[in-house]
């Protein structure tokens, strides 16, 4: 990774915004982009993400930029040593050319006291070599190597030069070493998404618990890591890898993962303890609706019982129709007057804080399971299975079928 990207990304980190940084130091946004996306995949850590269209830094990305500061402290160095080119210093810094390789590979020759030597430690050829250094002796503007017919040896401002690359090697492997330090531990952990549990009582929460337990009495070699989110996130984050296993209520879009169906449900409508209609319709006639949004399996089917009624609805003007989170809308329901629609599975652990109203027509729900290709996962998937099929089996959920 070049100097002057590192130096970008971490003003990025500092400042919170690539606008901003792009206009302070004259760069393309893009350009600023790619610096702190390469700055992520050197670490191996996600370091900002967007949201609603603006840079939000991570909990990461302070450590990350603590660590980054011994390098900026020694770019401030570096200038001063080059005896201050003519340019405002983040314009200049912010377009270092040099690579942190080539400056450990100029320490590497200052240590060996030959660049023979060097190269041959290196696995490079001698010429590439000379070259790397001669173009890191240009930018700095002195010579940093005396050359001898016995080897090398740093001249004065060679041994400066050489202060400062040290320093930023160092900071820079401190870095890289929590790096490596996560790849083993991805390369070894299992990573299980969900979508969001209603409560700890609810049959995801429970059936996660039990895999937990059992994946650990099995001595099982990978850790397992468990997240929750909403069924969109879910998708996307077994497409890109970030996931290993997803339990969700659709594999749409993801039918080229293995996939199976882990239960089947009915959907009812959930009311205020209070509420007093009897049917769907008068329900939703007294209330406001609150439902995940349509690009979920529950909120499509959920999608049916609105259609049809917003003329005639008192509160449609309150509707919340992309509540994703399942405690959110029960907490809707039970204490702020709406009404929503849950597959019968994850109603029936709530229905103390709910009324269950059955719907006039049968609407099927279907929860899944979908998984990459490593065996891990597989094994996974068997016991998440396994553990519903436990669940599903108890008196409160009779009404439930597994696939």
């Amino acid at each position: 990774m070049h100097l002057g990207a590192i130096f970008v990304a971490s003003h990025v980190l500092a400042s919170g915004s690539v606008r901003m940084t792009a206009r302070r130091f004259s760069l393309a946004a893009s350009t600023v982009s790619a610096a702190v996306s390469n700055l992520e995949s050197e670490l191996a850590i996600k370091l900002t993400e967007r949201s609603s269209g603006e840079l939000v830094k991570l909990i990461a990305s302070g450590k990350v930029r603590d660590g980054l500061q011994p390098i900026m402290l020694a770019v401030e160095q570096l200038r001063e040593l080059m005896c201050g080119p003519a340019e405002p210093f983040e314009n200049w810094a912010s377009r270092i050319p040099i690579k942190i390789v080539t400056i450990e590979r100029f320490l590497e020759v200052a240590d060996q006291g030959s660049i023979n030597r060097a190269a041959r430690r290196l696995r490079l050829g001698q010429p590439q070599l000379s070259l790397q250094i001669a173009n890191l002796e240009r930018f700095v503007g002195y010579p940093l190597l005396q050359r001898q017919a016995q080897g090398s040896t740093l001249t004065e401002e060679g041994r400066r030069a050489y202060a400062i690359f040290s320093a930023i090697s160092q900071a820079w492997n401190d870095l890289k070493s929590a790096a490596d330090e996560r790849y083993r531990r991805a390369a070894h952990s299992l990573r299980i998404g969900s979508i969001i549990p209603t409560g700890a009582e609810s049959w995801v929460a429970r059936c996660l618990g039990a895999l937990v337990a059992d994946w650990n009495t099995g001595r099982n070699k990978n850790a397992i890591s468990l997240i929750s989110m909403t069924a969109d996130d879910l998708r996307e984050a077994l497409k890109s890898g970030r996931i290993d296993v997803a339990i969700l209520d659709s594999v749409f879009e993801l039918e080229s993962f293995g996939h199976r169906e882990l239960l089947r449900t009915d959907l009812v409508a959930i009311a205020p303890l209070e509420s007093t209609a009897l049917t769907v319709a008068d329900l939703v006639a007294e209330h406001p609706i609150c439902t995940p949004s349509e690009r979920t399996g529950l909120g499509e089917a959920a999608a049916a019982l609105r259609s049809g009624r917003a003329a005639s609805r008192r509160f449609r003007n309150r509707d919340i129709t992309a509540a994703d989170s399942l405690p959110v809308i029960v907490d809707l329901v039970a204490n702020h007057g709406y009404v929503s629609f849950l597959g019968r599975v994850s109603a029936m652990p709530i229905a103390d804080r709910v009324r269950i109203v059955e719907l006039a027509d049968h609407i099927p729900i279907t929860y899944h399971i979908a998984f990459n290709h490593r065996k891990a996962s597989a094994d996974a998937c068997a016991m998440i299975a396994e553990a519903v099929r436990k669940i599903v089996s108890t008196p409160v959920a009779k009404a439930v079928s597994v696939a």
